[in-house]
């Protein structure tokens, strides 16, 4: 009976060095900075928090600091990639309020790069005026937990428009987040592990392709893509109502444009702008010439680049010079 305790004791002992190299291995050899399954558990564990809002569902910790596939990402004390911002708005100023997900948020991109400040730069430098525009972007956001977010927090910045950066899976329906259990929010070897086993899922047991997976997400009656146009159809109604410009920005899928898989959606996306009387613009023409790797943040994350946010920022940017007689400047 001791022999036997003794060999469990010594095997739990094997197990939880083996457990602890491995570990090991993980926050080192396996860990240059740039891999998706790794560096997106730390954004999770390390910049996000549950919100109290199930509509919203997870939020960033205001203050948070992090270095995420190479780059710097610091929270404001609003919980928003950006600067410091006053809530009441500047005399004089033109407030833009960008809502979106990970591509707004800038997922790979230093600060400076990303579609926000890019758009803010190129307004300010054609002489559009004092411009200010707050990016609210949170990685994996949908449209209706942005619209959530709007109604709870970024209507308060009184926005003169307010664009909501669209893109193909924010017609997935919202997750019920819950607090992460202790090893999941330590442990690299976890989110590793979680990483290669999803890969191996989709091997070994099949599962939609991600033109499947996408496309499926716009069938009749998909959940997801019904609580999305609800969503637009109700921030449509509140800036109708407050005098507020309004436009869909529909940001493409990177991973093919020449022969681009994606129109049927973007149609959809533009239906439900027009029904609703909203401005929309689709940034496709923006990259479709270019080959996609080179806009992607690193070859197996097609999250768009620096590259891609300069390129798609200056196109809106020129749409919003075009049409400047609407640009609806604070006076």
């Amino acid at each position: 009976m001791k022999k036997n305790i003794a060999n469990g004791l010594l095997l739990l002992a094997a197990v939880a060095v083996m457990a602890g190299v491995f570990e090991g291995l993980c926050r080192t050899a396996l860990n240059d900075g740039t891999q998706y399954h790794v560096e997106m558990w730390r954004y999770a564990v390390e910049l996000k928090r549950v919100a109290e809002d199930p509509e919203i569902g997870h939020e960033h910790i205001p203050g948070a600091h992090a270095r995420l596939m190479g780059v710097d990402v610091s929270i404001n004390s609003d919980g928003l990639r950006d600067k410091e911002l006053e809530e009441a708005k500047p005399t004089g100023v033109t407030r833009i309020l960008m809502l979106g997900d990970s591509i707004t948020f800038g997922w790979g991109v230093p600060a400076d790069e990303t579609l926000p400040r890019v758009l803010e730069r190129e307004l300010t430098a054609q002489g559009a005026g004092p411009i200010e525009v707050i990016n609210s972007g949170v990685g994996n956001y949908n449209t209706a937990m942005e619209a959530g977010y709007f109604f709870d927090h970024g209507k308060a910045y009184d926005p003169d428009i307010v664009v909501l950066n669209y893109f193909i899976n924010d017609a997935e329906p919202t997750p019920i987040y819950k607090e992460v259990p202790w090893l999941a929010r330590h442990s690299y070897a976890y989110a590793v592990i979680g990483g290669a086993w999803d890969s191996l899922k989709r091997r070994l047991f099949g599962g939609a392709d991600w033109r499947t997976y996408y496309a499926g997400l716009y069938a009749d009656g998909a959940p997801g893509w019904r609580k999305a146009q609800e969503s637009i159809a109700k921030l449509a109604a509140y800036c109708r109502t407050n005098d507020i410009r309004f436009i869909i920005v529909n940001i493409p899928e990177l991973r093919e444009l020449k022969e681009y898989p994606f129109h049927d959606v973007t149609a959809k996306v533009k239906a439900a702008a027009e029904t609703h009387h909203v401005e929309f613009v689709d940034l496709l023409p923006a990259v479709e010439d270019l080959s996609p790797d080179t806009l992607w943040v690193t070859k197996p994350d097609p999250h768009p680049n620096g590259r891609a946010q300069e390129l798609m920022g200056i196109y809106f940017s020129n749409h919003l010079l075009r049409s400047s007689s609407h640009l609806e400047l604070a006076e």
